[in-house]
């Protein structure tokens, strides 16, 4: 009987652990290390301090992403089809104090990014994605929640 108390009381205790890492599925998140700290992909919605959304209609959006074809023209590119026992592909970034969260919502609010992702321009940000592990609306919402949106100048005029 102790032992099962001891069970019962422990099981909350590791649930809380675990929703409070928000490690619900093993292996590496998308990320983008800058500096000390990093931004990263988080499908807990509580847990990220930006959130940023898609669509479909570019009269919608806030910020323009730019799919492009090449890596030079790129202001992010995401390169990790490379197979390599150096730099292993789950290898992802360190989490610590100095870690942003960034949510996909579905829907978005007034202070959020909307992104409208396209091959075609003008585009605040223009990204390259050449990956196993990150989607193109993984690569924007990244940057986007990394840079934010940019301030439009013809909007200020």
């Amino acid at each position: 009987m102790l032992r099962l108390k001891i069970l019962a009381s422990a099981v909350p205790l590791l649930v809380a652990a675990v929703l409070a890492r928000g490690d619900f599925l093993p292996g590496a998140r998308p990320c983008l290390a800058i500096g000390e700290g990093s931004v990263q992909l988080t499908s807990l919605s509580w847990q990220a301090q930006s959130h940023v959304s898609f669509t479909r209609d570019p009269s919608l959006a806030t910020v323009r992403v730019q799919l492009t074809d090449n890596a030079a023209a790129a202001d992010f590119a995401v390169l990790d089809d490379i197979d390599s026992a150096e730099a292993p592909a789950s290898q992802g970034c360190e989490v610590n104090a100095a870690t942003r969260f960034v949510a996909i919502s579905a829907t978005s609010t007034v202070s959020d990014p909307v992104i409208y992702l396209s091959p075609d321009g003008p585009a605040d940000y223009r990204i390259y994605v050449s990956s196993k592990h990150f989607s193109a609306r993984d690569a924007a919402a990244l940057i986007v929640g990394a840079n934010g949106a940019p301030r439009r100048l013809a909007a200020a005029l």
